[in-house]
């Protein structure tokens, strides 16, 4: 048989338009009754319909080749079920994200998809998630774990791995002044690779790594400030925490009359498509966009559809893409 709104409501002992706000994740509902209609809906295993529901996106990296490919990648496995993908660009930690989620929270919104935004910031707000959970809309996260206590599917590329990767890549090569340049402090996933380079530093024996890590933004300016520090400090090779830093990285070893890769090799991270036609072509370590997206999309429609996802963040492996900004440590 069916399940129905008529079926919910005698179950909850509520009445049908109740189940119905319940349904839509409409406000006016106090929460004693919310759950009882939750829960009638779990027992007689009611599906809702995501038919032009939309799911928002935020990000703010919406001119980074990399996240507008996840974005349209997320739009892709979402819109063959019914769902619309609208993406709502914000500056994680600052005041859009709650305003944009306050402001479509009685449209239909069905989840949302936090794509590297405030759940990238130490001591974000949590004002946001909880306005969420309180009107039962689910939401997962992408590369950036939430605040302490918010328990919700999160999937991010093995940040450790990468870093660790582009740190043996250019060991072989035969650099050993090795240096990275990361986002700001606070910021999960550059903490991470942080975390990794170090790591991979420590393991080839180079007890001081730290004084070759500067940290600054995730921009083509930051990774050119971030080179010309590194230069002063004796590297021959790079680690840029992002493409767009990577390109600055070479921006800037240039306009110090530095040749890459001859006298300084550089590594970025995302792999965006634009990096292979770059001069020169970028080595980066490349984001799975298409098995993260896959698989917020699969999450997406079963939260959606009142069907339970594992919590806890699942971690993807990237790849170590080689191209002609990377080669031999000079001698």
């Amino acid at each position: 048989m069916k399940v129905g709104i008529v079926e919910i409501a005698e179950r909850a002992g509520v009445s049908e338009a109740t189940v119905s706000r319940v349904i839509n994740r409409r406000p006016g509902v106090a929460k004693k009754t919310r759950d009882a209609v939750e829960q009638a809906m779990n027992e007689l295993g009611y599906e809702r319909s995501v038919q032009g529901q939309l799911v928002a996106v935020v990000t703010e990296h919406v001119s980074n080749p990399f996240f507008a490919d996840v974005a349209e990648r997320i739009e892709s496995a979402l819109a063959p079920h019914g769902l619309k993908t609208i993406l709502c660009p914000a500056f994680p930690g600052g005041v859009q994200e709650p305003e944009y989620i306050s402001a479509i929270v009685d449209k239909g919104i069905a989840a949302v998809v936090f794509l590297s935004s405030s759940n990238t910031v130490e001591g974000a707000d949590v004002e946001t998630y909880e306005l969420l959970r309180a009107r039962r809309i689910p939401y997962i996260g992408v590369n950036g774990v939430f605040a302490d206590g918010v328990e919700v599917p999160v999937y991010s590329t093995d940040d450790l791995l990468a870093a660790e990767l582009a740190v043996e890549h250019l060991y072989h090569l035969g650099h050993r002044a090795i240096g990275m340049a990361s986002g700001p402090v606070g910021n999960h996933p550059a903490d991470r690779r942080v975390r990794g380079f170090l790591d991979a530093m420590g393991k080839k024996g180079v007890a001081d790594a730290d004084r070759m890590v500067v940290r600054q933004s995730f921009s083509v300016e930051g990774g050119q400030a971030a080179a010309r520090t590194l230069l002063d400090r004796g590297a021959t090779a790079i680690v840029a925490a992002s493409d767009f830093m990577a390109l600055g990285a070479i921006r800037g070893l240039r306009r110090q009359g530095r040749s890459v890769p001859e006298d300084v090799s550089v590594v970025g991270y995302d792999g965006s498509m634009i990096t292979e036609f770059v001069d020169p072509p970028l080595t980066t370590v490349r984001q799975p966009a298409d098995r993260l997206a896959l698989e917020v999309g699969r999450s997406v429609l079963a939260l959606v559809g009142n069907r339970s996802v594992p919590v806890g963040e699942l971690l993807f492996a990237p790849e170590l893409i080689i191209r002609a900004s990377t080669g031999p440590a000079p001698r």
